[in-house]
């Protein structure tokens, strides 16, 4: 029996089941749709990998269970700030904003007034400050 053998001799999906982790900046070039599948495809695989588990399959495929796990976080984390972007991106000039896009600061600070509220004068205020403006005084040094 020949024990050489190469890579390309084997199928396409015995090759997925031996690559590494999804790394997240090839992700963001990809599409919606194109992201889905590949959760759905990993979702298949950790399945397959917990069955494999249970009936007492080789240690390599029990160690592979935490990085199919974590490309399955990195997959979704990708899809959820990229749906933020978009929503982001809509909402950029409008008046109302979602909640969980609005600045999220600390809650005094949202409190706080507006520049233009703190500046703003009554009308007997404005007159005041021209009739009468604060004393300027020469200081000897």
């Amino acid at each position: 029996q020949n024990q050489n053998f190469r890579w390309c001799d084997f199928p396409f999906s015995f090759l997925l089941a031996f690559a590494m982790s999804v790394k997240a900046y090839t992700l963001r070039d990809k599409s919606k749709d194109e992201l889905s599948k590949q959760l759905q495809d990993l979702k298949t695989e950790l399945v397959g990998l917990r069955v494999a588990k249970v009936t007492g399959g080789a240690p390599s495929k029990l160690a592979k269970i935490s990085d199919v796990r974590k490309s399955i976080a990195r997959v979704n984390t990708v899809i959820h700030q990229t749906q933020k972007a978009h929503i982001r991106k809509f909402y950029a000039g409008k008046k109302y904003v979602p909640i969980d896009i609005r600045a999220k600061k600390t809650r005094a600070i949202r409190r706080q007034l507006t520049k233009a509220q703190k500046n703003a004068r009554t009308q007997r205020q404005q007159k005041r400050q021209t009739h009468f403006p604060m004393r300027k005084y020469a200081v000897k040094a």
